[in-house]
């Protein structure tokens, strides 16, 4: 039926309410005569709802029932868009208009209605079932131009998302308005079909009353909408600074072109020096090695006894002789009274060991990467303490392989959609199943059964015991019956589970989806279920292409209860069972618990115990067989030192117990990198000092009428200061690094310095004694290991013998590396490797990849590889407001909230900001504002906030009581923001009260914990404000992340000026605490190093006897050595970490090995040239450094290549190969080179003292001649 427009105006078109459309819906009573005047009842809702049409004798087209039902039906709009004055004022002009104009004949068209008989006034009425609404285009667009900025603070979405029927990117004016007045968006009882126009059509003139723009202030006591309701207020988008211009010169990395021009200056200077001396000796010299002429000006023979002795020369002479002379008398002693001084070592090991009684572990990764005192472990503290701690996560991420694509088709029209694979309904009733089984898993802890319901987060408990399950199956309230709920007929489906979803995505905090179906998206733990948190694999915001299921399983942590705790891990050990062995072919699992990482770490540590165990076998065997030197095959069971180089390893070892036991007595925690670590180093430093002692004595031959205590004496007061200065500078460098602030660098270096001490002591010590009674067994021709049994081949003593090493060193090595044209091809490839590692080191990655912590077969990795390809948001982070902030006054409010009247760089208002140029500041999301919804939840014009009028007790929107009454008066200043005293009354009930299809801004499920009340619940202590960071999948990702959330909560903390107030704000996620260390790590590592290269060098310049020079050539190999492990790093793709950091020190410890003895053998030799005595120190100690650590070594860390872990292969096979590799290439080839040019100069104080002692002796000749 068409009605006729009317040329008259004041005419109504309806009035009153007749017939039951659906429901509680009903249709309105078609009318055409003038509008009627309102029944004073009616006042209150008519100046509430549409005050523009309060004048007069208020004649309006509509009762009081109609203005009641616009009421209930705008409560939703009102809960969303009343943030934004301006927006809601056009939206109720709209409703107003529609509903009571007295003009509605002008713009108002009805085309159908329906015949009704009233039963109580007994007439028969019109119920009218359709028309159409003329809406002027201008309006329209201002209206939704005022609307589209909305947030909805809760679920982190723009309003007109849940308010549109569609994605807020595809919402305009028209299809808005559309959805607004459809019958199928289940609030409408009758289609409203809306005509959009700005000129007269069909007669009809338009409603295009006047608007408000979102700047613009709807009366004299509100203000424009805000910031980030409004981006007109805010002016332009923020930018993300340009990134910074990389450092060029010629269009290439500045260092690597800086770095090869000094170089090439370097050769150039280089080679033109050592052409110039090589032409002046031809004419001086001939060759170095050619007999120099007794008149020849330049001899340093010549020199070498003429001049005065210095003071330093003989400081440093008193000195060397104080050293030998101790060692010398002390080896002695050691010799002579081997059985006390044995029991003295075992005794005092016991006493360490003791220790053990103490040792504690630590494996909570927190306390291995995070200093006690850092700023993340405060404020996480801080946040555990205020807010309760961030919950443990068990997740699965869920593929459906074998399923197929599927398409909705929506009735009655609209374009196909297509489903993702996982998005199937079977596949969707399998996860269902899987997590219905998952939730009725059951463990067992001390015979108590343990369910998810015990552990499981549940926000809304005790009125709601539902778990918080983060699941798409939350949409359909985790039910088979509400996922196979449609509505249709035999031949279309109205709407069914994909009708359900496509709302629900959008509006995940409704509490009815609008279709046909009227289900709630809510989920069942009375909290929204945002899409991104479990969906995967969509592109932009298309959810239904996802091809990856996400389902989260929030579980309660307990850091002070560890009853509770070891019941959550119980449960957790269940559920990582149930899952290994569960099979479905349609789906593929991966998972994770909370307790996955430190399970597989544990794992994989047992299982590299064999690798280990193998490295250390090969060492002890190497070490056995090559301290013996066998005279011939007969006495082969006599001259090996099997028994002596288990002895030395026993040694080792038990210096690395005694650490541990010393430690632990005094209550210092043990950690995986001392066990795996300490034993390494302290071998590597240990071993290369019993070859020492043991080669020298086989090298020295003993002097006529010298017993053999003294000889041992004698050899030990040679080497032991060499040792000595070694152990010492390591020790040193070790206890220095102590000062470091990173737990791990911490403890490493207390363990590793106590070890090497305890290593000398027992090796001058206890080593001593065992060597000399090894020598009367061998000299007495009794057999290794089997003393008892004696050799039938005599001997008359030991022989003075030279291994083949040695010979080889002496021999063809040394002289042939000390060439004259060798040497300056050494010094010009170490230099341009050099070069090549200070210009890579800036490149060096930061960082540790959570990969390479897992062993290759675990199911973690197979996880966090589905996180990096499925996941659309990071990890949640909260920015805190520490407690002190005043929220009931004005300005207080106005810092930290975003809606209507808030500063422009308020809290909420900057996070929203950074979430605007996520890409930088890597916050995806506007934040969950507490504050903002409780002014939405406690206005006057809300149903929300309401008390008992008898008790003033809460009473929640859902109850129907005459007693219940508006919390605030309908008066301008009841629509304020509650301020003072009022704020603190109605906050506890906001945040207790649970969402309701009536009221769904309860704050109970999404805020509980968001809000820290203090005294006695009197006022407001800390808060925080969540949103999410963007996906961070490498640890550059998680570094950068961190860096940003910090820049944004200094600057909100200045911008509030609260500085001077003793609070702040500051970000937290449950990351920080681990990638922290990686914000200082650059100078943590600096530090670290110049310690441990500074101490070496002043150890090493006292125990050389005061050779500063000498032991700056020392300090310069080692930080070459150091800087080339960094050039290794890069090239092998190393990151550094706390993990290569104790890599990094240990191998300065390493490094000093292959450096100083060399170095100290230069000092002490008495040869005439530097070459000669660099080719003397090269002979003598070379072959004890490349069998006592580069073999002994490379035997054990070929064994780790074969390690099932990536971090054992990268940080410990890798980095010991390149520590190994760079120390022996540098102690063995370039230190000697080095010395033989720019070495110190002979002490003639040593060599008087030399030649004094070996006057008249074979040694004279060997020294001298």
């Amino acid at each position: 039926m068409q009605c006729p427009p009317h040329v008259l105006s004041q005419f109504c078109v309806w009035y009153g309410e007749c017939g039951v459309a659906s429901g509680d819906k009903r249709y309105n009573c078609a009318y055409d005569g003038p509008p009627i005047a309102l029944p004073e009842d009616g006042y209150d809702l008519m100046q509430e709802l549409c005050p523009g049409l309060f004048f007069g004798n208020v004649s309006t087209c509509c009762d009081v029932r109609q203005l009641q039902t616009l009421k209930n039906n705008l409560q939703l709009p009102l809960q969303f868009l009343s943030r934004c004055p301006s927006c809601f004022y056009n939206l109720i002009n709209l409703f107003c208009e529609l509903t009571c104009s007295p003009n509605q004949s002008d713009f108002l068209n009805v085309t159908s209605t329906i015949p009704y008989y009233d039963p109580i006034l007994k007439e028969n009425k019109s119920s009218i079932t359709e028309l159409q609404y003329f809406i002027g285009e201008q309006f329209a667009n201002a209206m939704y131009n005022a609307c589209k900025d909305v947030e909805a603070p809760s679920s982190n979405v723009k309003a007109l998302g849940l308010l549109c029927g569609k994605d807020a990117k595809d919402c305009n004016a028209t299809n808005w308005i559309e959805y607004m007045f459809s019958k199928d968006n289940g609030q409408t009882p009758f289609s409203i079909i809306p005509i959009f126009s700005d000129v007269p059509v069909h007669g009809m003139n338009p409603m295009n009353n006047a608007t408000k723009g979102c700047n613009e202030s709807v009366d004299d006591s509100t203000g424009p909408c805000s910031c980030q309701d409004c981006s007109i207020v805010c002016g332009p988008k923020p930018q993300p600074p340009p990134l910074p211009a990389p450092w060029l010169l010629f269009g290439l990395d500045a260092v690597y072109v800086i770095m090869w021009i000094s170089y090439m200056g370097f050769l150039l200077v280089f080679f033109a020096l050592v052409f110039g001396i090589w032409c002046y000796r031809r004419q001086h010299f001939v060759s170095e090695y050619t007999p120099i002429d007794s008149n020849v000006a330049f001899s340093v023979k010549s020199h070498r006894d003429n001049g005065k002795i210095t003071c330093g020369e003989s400081l440093g002479e008193r000195f060397e002789n104080g050293l030998r002379m101790t060692f010398t008398s002390w080896g002695a002693f050691c010799v002579r009274n081997p059985r006390p001084v044995i029991l003295f070592s075992v005794v005092f090991i016991a006493m360490c060991c003791s220790g053990f009684v103490y040792i504690k572990a630590t494996t909570n990764p927190v306390d291995l990467w995070s200093a006690p005192n850092s700023q993340a472990r405060k404020e996480k503290e801080y946040f555990d303490t205020h807010f309760g701690p961030f919950f443990r996560t068990e997740q699965l991420i869920i593929q459906a392989p074998n399923s197929h694509p599927d398409t909705y088709s929506p009735y009655p029209s609209g374009a196909d959609v297509p489903f993702g694979p996982p998005l199937t309904k079977e596949i969707l009733h399998q996860v269902l199943d899987l997590q219905d089984a998952i939730v009725n898993i059951a463990a067992s802890f001390d015979n108590e059964t343990v369910m998810l319901k015990d552990i499981c987060l549940a926000p809304l408990a005790p009125y709601n015991n539902n778990c918080t399950i983060l699941s798409v199956l939350n949409y359909f309230q985790n039910s088979h019956s509400v996922l196979d709920h449609s509505v249709g007929d035999e031949f279309f489906v109205y709407a069914d589970y994909h009708t359900h979803f496509l709302y629900c995505v959008r509006a995940p905090a409704s509490l009815n989806d609008t279709s046909l179906l009227h289900d709630p998206c809510l989920g069942t733990f009375g909290g929204p279920v945002s899409p991104w948190l479990v969906l995967g694999g969509y592109d932009e915001e298309n959810y239904n292409n996802a091809t990856a299921l996400v389902i989260t399983f929030p579980v309660n942590n307990y850091y002070n209860d560890s009853r509770k705790l070891m019941k959550a891990l119980a449960w957790e050990k269940e559920f990582i069972n149930f899952l290994k062995n569960y099979d479905n072919p349609n789906l593929t699992i991966s998972f994770s618990a909370e307790r996955s990482i430190e399970d597989e770490i544990d794992r994989e540590s047992n299982s590299d115990i064999s690798t280990v165990v193998i490295s250390y076998i090969v060492m002890f065997v190497y070490i056995s067989i090559a301290l013996g030197h066998i005279q011939s095959c007969r006495r082969i069971l006599v001259d090996s030192k099997i028994s002596l180089g288990i002895a030395g390893i026993l040694i080792v070892l038990s210096s690395v117990a005694c650490s541990i036991g010393i430690f632990s007595y005094f209550g210092v925690p043990l950690t995986l990198i001392v066990i795996e670590v300490i034993p390494f180093l302290v071998l590597a430093i240990g071993v290369d000092n019993i070859f020492i002692i043991v080669q020298t004595l086989q090298r020295d031959e003993r002097l006529q009428g010298e017993t053999l205590d003294k000889q041992i004496g004698r050899v030990l007061g040679d080497v032991a200061p060499s040792m000595f200065l070694s152990s010492f500078s390591e020790t040193v460098a070790f206890f220095l690094g102590t000062l470091s602030t990173m737990p791990a660098v911490r403890t490493f270096s207390l363990f590793a310095g106590m070890a090497v001490l305890i290593d000398f002591i027992l090796q001058v010590t206890c080593f001593v004694s065992l060597l000399g009674l090894d020598i009367k067994r061998q000299e007495s021709n009794r057999l290794d290991i089997l003393c008892c049994i004696k050799s039938d081949e005599e001997m008359s003593g030991v022989q003075r013998s030279e291994s083949i090493l040695f010979l080889f060193f002496k021999n063809l090595y040394s002289p042939y590396l000390l060439k004259d044209w060798m040497r300056p091809i050494v010094i010009a490839v170490f230099v341009g490797v050099l070069s090549f590692s200070t210009a890579v080191i800036h490149n060096v990655e930061i960082g540790l990849d959570q990969f390479l912590s897992m062993p290759d077969d675990s199911y973690v990795v197979d996880y966090l590889s589905q996180l990096n390809k499925y996941l659309h948001a990071g990890p949640p982070v909260y920015f805190v407001l520490e407690e002190g902030h005043n929220y009931t006054s004005l300005e207080g409010q106005n810092m930290v909230c975003g809606g209507m009247g808030c500063n422009n760089d308020s809290l909420v208002q900057q996070v929203f900001n950074a979430a605007e140029i996520g890409s930088y500041t890597r916050i995806g999301y506007a934040p969950s504002s507490w504050i903002d919804d409780y002014f939405d939840w406690v206005k006057p014009q809300s149903s929300c906030c309401r008390v008992y009028n008898t008790t003033g007790q809460f009473c929640n929107a859902s109850v129907t009581d005459p007693s219940c009454t508006r919390c605030r008066p309908l008066t301008q200043e009841g629509k304020q923001r509650p301020q003072g005293k009022d704020f603190m009354t109605f906050l506890p009930m906001f945040l207790s009260d649970n969402p309701n299809p009536k009221c769904g801004k309860g704050g109970h499920a999404a805020y509980n914990s968001a809000v820290d009340f203090i005294n006695n619940k009197s006022d407001v202590g800390a808060t925080y404000f969540m949103t999410y960071h963007t996906v961070l999948k490498t640890s550059s990702d998680f570094i950068d992340a961190m860096k940003k959330a910090r820049a944004i909560a200094d600057n909100i903390t200045e911008t509030m000026g609260i500085k001077e107030k003793n609070y702040r704000v500051f970000p937290y996620s449950v990351f920080y605490v681990f990638y922290e260390q990686y914000l200082t790590i650059v100078h943590d590592t600096i530090f670290n190093l110049c310690i441990s290269l500074g101490s070496i060098f002043l150890v090493t310049t006292v125990l050389l006897g005061f050779e500063v020079w000498a032991a700056v050539i020392v300090s310069i190999t080692i930080a070459m050595i150091i800087v080339n492990m960094f050039g290794v790093m890069w090239l092998w793709g190393i990151s550094l970490n706390a993990v290569s950091l104790v890599n990094l020190v240990m191998s300065c410890g390493i490094a000093v090995e292959f450096c100083s003895h060399v170095t100290r053998a230069f000092t002490v030799s008495t040869k005439g040239s530097r070459v000669e005595r660099a080719e003397e120190a090269l002979s003598h100690m070379g072959s004890s450094v490349f069998s006592g650590i580069t073999l002994t070594k490379f035997g054990g860390i070929v064994v780790l290549a074969f390690s099932k872990s990536e971090i054992f292969k990268i940080f410990y096979f890798r980095m010991y190969l390149a520590m190994v590799l760079l120390g022996a290439t540098h102690g063995l080839i370039f230190l000697p080179v080095l010395l033989s040019y720019i070495g110190p100069s002979v002490n003639k104080a040593k060599t008087r003292a030399t030649q004094e002692r070996t006057r008249g002796t074979e040694r004279e000749r060997l020294l001298f001649f």
